[in-house]
């Protein structure tokens, strides 16, 4: 796998539950606590997201209390950082041969685009398919659901993976406000599901080149994961 040194990091564009009023987004420390690992060891980072454009962020993971994850946030809470996500490139766009790795996201937003997207489940087949990293981590592994390789079948079939637990959206509250239960849809697609014995406790599983993490806690275990790997590769 030649190296780029580039990691494209995936976003949703969707702000609010289609069922109920609560406001979502993007889980800002799902994206910052991975960053912080892949640019302390080298890694530039590109954003994109199903439409493009502007990105809303949850406003609970601005909550700096919230599972201990304020410090890094609070690190990148930024003008030039979060400009970034005012205005993103579309995954249409993307060319995944100048990415060493795609990583997506979470945040309940990502139950509503990400698995709708046909253009993210392409990108995602080819970044496999090249030999690259596919990552994922709570419930961005909803961009994993409908990805097929050449061969028709899904990415996830027979492999170990992991995402936000049905548990863990009870205990959130959310089991009421989203489309689908992620932990059920992951297995009716032939994965593998595994999680943590407790609730919101960091769990990574890798299976090869997909490296999944099952929530918030676990955003900077699956950069070491994915930055591991990438070392490994050269």
């Amino acid at each position: 796998m030649a190296g780029t040194n580039r990691i494209l990091i995936i976003v949703t564009n969707v702000g609010e539950y289609e069922k109920v009023g609560f406001r979502t987004g993007l889980w800002l420390g799902e994206m910052t606590h991975f960053w912080d690992v892949a640019e302390q060891a080298g890694y530039r980072m590109d954003i994109a997201s199903p439409l493009g454009g502007f990105i809303p962020i949850d406003p609970e993971s601005l909550a700096h209390d919230v599972l201990k994850m304020g410090e890094t946030d609070k690190r990148y809470m930024d003008r030039a950082f979060m400009d970034q996500l005012k205005n993103t490139r579309k995954v249409a766009e993307v060319d995944a041969a100048n990415y060493d790795a795609i990583y997506m996201t979470g945040g309940h937003g990502v139950c509503f685009d990400f698995n709708k997207s046909t253009d993210l489940a392409k990108l995602t087949a080819e970044f496999y398919e090249s030999g690259k990293i596919v990552s994922a981590v709570c419930h961005g592994p909803a961009g994993l659901l409908e990805v097929k390789l050449s061969t028709g079948d899904y990415l996830i079939a027979g492999k170990q993976v992991t995402g936000f637990s049905w548990n863990e959206e009870i205990k959130a509250g959310r089991e009421a406000a989203v489309p689908y239960n992620l932990e059920e849809q992951l297995q009716k697609r032939g994965a593998k599901y595994g999680k943590a014995w407790m609730a919101f406790a960091s769990h990574i599983v890798e299976d090869g080149r997909l490296i999944t993490g099952q929530n918030p806690a676990s955003a900077e275990g699956v950069g070491k994961a994915v930055v591991k790997q990438l070392r490994k590769a050269k």
